[in-house]
């Protein structure tokens, strides 16, 4: 059977099977799903609740992998596959490999002269990328219920710091020049971690913890991916124009089209794609904005994070500074249903100095902030953040299929 006939038939199952069916048990959001697919890159479509579609193509073929226990010997031959335009490796099962060479390819609509302008972008801002992706995103991630309780119940839930270093690689790898080129990642990153999202919506329904605790039946729908997906260029966008921060239109316009790429390849379905930054700020305001709340998993979640910094010895990431930063970027609601200490110090000085740092450091002022040791400060921050973010990545990092839940009996590291 060829690519694209095989592709056909696996969706029209799936969608009678793992998505039709599963449809009925989807919970139901407070207000309508009124997103209009004419805004996205498809330009249309059937207009679906995307909290009733998940993956059905992987999630049938990961299931079968693990229950026929063949995940650990696959995830020993993809441990060889780290390039874009690497050949997959030798003696990957049939059914894993064919779906593989077409997740792979990227879609019709790829402008490689925006990705190409992407990597400026990313050269450009990386010092406050990676503290947005690290804070604003990654704090965030732990006041999504959804995702805290998958996090939390899931194998990445056990060992923090691995799964942070998962994280960090999406990150570093979208911003790498050829990202998505023979020689990058990007396209590697995102097809294993789609597989990891199948095997995900396979095991967690085993853990007795996540079900006593989720209101839906499979984790991890378009849905989701999506609202994840705006914790991230869709925050950081938002983060960046607050701060007046000099972004030319066509740079901005790339910096998009590199997630709208790396959105496809986790494979979301185009017609829940933005177009542009309009709509996703339309779509987030639906997806995103109205369900961001705490949970004690989410609580947990956000206190191992701000730890981490103080585990890599880089005394300006003390819990503190960290959790300032967390109150100033995502706002004191948040923090407070996080339950992270107000900061007595770094709370004033980063309301009243940060602003004039953010234009004094992009040019627009030519005077210091109030106290040259604030502009220190700030500056520092960001360059430790940066080193601490850029760490989680000096060893070799293997997204890998799980076989198993959380161990909730073990502690976790």
């Amino acid at each position: 059977m060829d690519e694209l006939s095989r592709r056909n038939a696996l969706l029209a199952g799936g969608a009678l099977g793992a998505f039709g069916a599963l449809a009925m048990v989807t919970p139901a959001r407070a207000e309508p799903w009124s997103w209009s697919p004419q805004g996205s890159v498809a330009g249309d479509g059937a207009g679906v609740d995307p909290l009733g579609v998940w993956d059905p193509e992987a999630d049938e073929l990961v299931a079968s992998l693990l229950d026929r226990g063949e995940a650990p010997r696959v995830n020993d031959l993809l441990r060889t596959w780290t390039r874009n335009g690497q050949p997959l490796p030798a003696g990957l099962p049939t059914d894993l490999r064919d779906f593989m060479e077409y997740a792979r390819q990227l879609p019709q609509w790829t402008d490689p002269g925006k990705l190409a302008t992407a990597v400026d972008f990313n050269k450009k801002r990386g010092l406050y990328l990676g503290v947005l992706y690290g804070l604003a995103s990654g704090m965030m991630s732990t006041v999504i219920p959804k995702e805290a309780r998958a996090v939390y119940y899931s194998k990445g839930g056990h060992d923090l710091k691995d799964r942070i270093s998962k994280t960090a690689k999406l990150g570093y790898d979208i911003g790498s020049a050829n990202a998505y080129g023979p020689d990058g990642q990007m396209v590697v990153t995102c097809v294993k971690t789609r597989l990891v999202h199948a095997a995900v919506r396979h095991l967690l329904p085993q853990s007795p913890h996540w079900v006593h605790s989720a209101d839906e039946d499979i984790p991890i729908s378009q849905n989701d991916i999506m609202v994840t997906w705006h914790s991230l260029p869709t925050t950081v966008m938002r983060h960046l124009t607050a701060w007046k921060v000099p972004i030319p239109a066509h740079e901005s316009d790339a910096f998009l089209h590199s997630w709208q790429v790396a959105a496809h390849m986790l494979g979301v379905r185009d017609e829940y794609i933005p177009n542009s930054w309009d709509q996703a700020n339309s779509q987030a305001a639906q997806v995103l904005d109205p369900i961001i709340a705490p949970t004690p998993e989410g609580a947990k979640l956000a206190d191992r994070l701000l730890r981490l910094g103080f585990n890599l010895d880089l005394a300006i990431l003390s819990k503190g500074v960290l959790g300032a930063f967390t109150r100033f970027l995502l706002g004191d609601e948040i923090a407070d249903g996080l339950a992270i200490a107000r900061e007595p110090v770094w709370d004033p000085l980063l309301r009243v100095s940060w602003g004039p740092f953010i234009a004094v450091r992009e040019g627009v002022l030519t005077i210091a902030p109030p106290t040259q040791e604030a502009y220190w400060l700030f500056d520092e921050f960001l360059r430790q953040f940066a080193l601490w973010y850029l760490a989680e990545l000096r060893m070799p990092i293997s997204i890998e299929l799980p076989t198993m839940n959380r161990d909730m009996s073990r502690p976790p590291r």
